[in-house]
């Protein structure tokens, strides 16, 4: 009984640390992606990549017992890995949000999915391949949040303002654009009462462009009350 016993607890402790090892590589990716104040931290990165470490060693070991009873079933353990796939990628699609037009979240969403594989490859004995990319993932994070002049490039942004209105504020602020250089892509008013509007500008920014230097708006046009970038 005793020689029974040893290589099943030894074989339960191998799964444990499968579980704990895929846990912190998801939670090292989380902390990362914490730093970045974004909305999936270490805990919600730790769960998702433990859990699918669990649900994998559930899918390869945990119907070997069936084994016993008739020879002639067939186990097929990508069933279950490949229905993690697909409910991780319910869980990311929770984390993209939209607005004003403005896609948000794409890149924590690809994370959680991303450690999710990581959990299963740990699950899976693939230790080598589930730390490497742990690693992968946290450096390509780092490095391209870095701004890296081989990375900029003219980008979009939606300025929503409100200003009062008056025979020149609308030209004061195309104005604003031409001498920053900007260009006014799209340019939407609405009246709100009867001296003040409310402004939608969707702008390309030139290269290398400061998107904080937009706020300069609101002091270089005096009919701005307020700016949402």
């Amino acid at each position: 009984m005793n020689g029974e016993i040893v290589p099943y607890l030894l074989e339960q402790l191998e799964f444990l640390g499968r579980l704990i090892l895929a846990g912190v590589c998801g939670g090292l990716i989380g902390y990362e992606r914490k730093n970045r104040m974004k909305v999936a931290g270490p805990r919600t990165h730790f769960i998702v990549s433990l859990a699918s470490s669990l649900m994998m060693i559930i899918s390869k070991y945990g119907f070997f017992d069936l084994l016993t009873y008739d020879a002639d079933i067939k186990l097929d353990p990508s069933r279950l890995a490949a229905q993690i796939v697909s409910g991780v990628g319910f869980l990311g699609a929770g984390m993209i949000f939209i607005h004003h037009q403005s896609v948000n979240g794409l890149t924590t969403a690809a994370g959680v999915w991303a450690t999710a594989g990581v959990g299963m490859a740990i699950g899976a004995g693939m230790y080598i391949m589930g730390i490497c990319a742990t690693i992968l993932i946290i450096l390509i994070q780092i490095l391209l949040h870095k701004k890296f002049r081989i990375f900029r490039n003219a980008t979009a942004e939606h300025i929503y303002i409100h200003m009062r209105d008056s025979s020149e504020a609308i030209t004061d602020l195309k104005q604003w654009f031409h001498d920053n250089k900007i260009e006014i892509l799209n340019f939407k008013t609405e009246n709100i009462d009867e001296d003040e509007i409310d402004v939608e500008i969707n702008a390309r920014l030139p290269k290398d462009y400061n998107r904080e230097d937009l706020m300069n708006l609101h002091r270089d046009v005096s009919e701005i009350e307020s700016i949402e970038i």
